[in-house]
């Protein structure tokens, strides 16, 4: 389903602000790995906002994502406090492994042998 241009502009601002927060108050939440809010999409009615972490190497993403959700209440305080101005309501956020850069580099591995 496409996304209305309030859906993009407000999951484009989430994403901006998400990316901050986790790199400047969240940073040892996954120590020695390089953590990346590759995408947010918004429910037609912008409560749910679900991104998408990129998490390198992810050995064990799915644990840190669990971790991360674990925390979202702690994670979306710190986005209502940035995003209060722009925001009436701050949607639920749920997170998930974006797996594209292994797969990434799994292609690389196979490609090089």
């Amino acid at each position: 389903m496409e996304q209305s241009k309030r859906q993009i502009q407000v999951g484009n601002l989430i994403q901006e602000e998400l990316a901050k927060i986790i790199q400047h108050k969240f940073n040892g939440l996954v120590p020695g790995r390089l953590l990346t809010v590759t995408s947010v999409r918004m429910t037609s009615d912008l409560s749910i906002a679900r991104i998408n972490l990129s998490i390198f190497p992810s050995n064990d993403g799915q644990y840190i994502i669990k971790e991360i959700n674990e925390k979202v209440s702690k994670i979306r305080f710190e986005l209502g406090n940035s995003l209060r101005n722009n925001l009436k309501k701050i949607p639920e956020l749920v997170f998930y492994l974006d797996d594209s850069l292994d797969y990434i580099d799994k292609i690389d591995q196979a490609l090089k042998s």
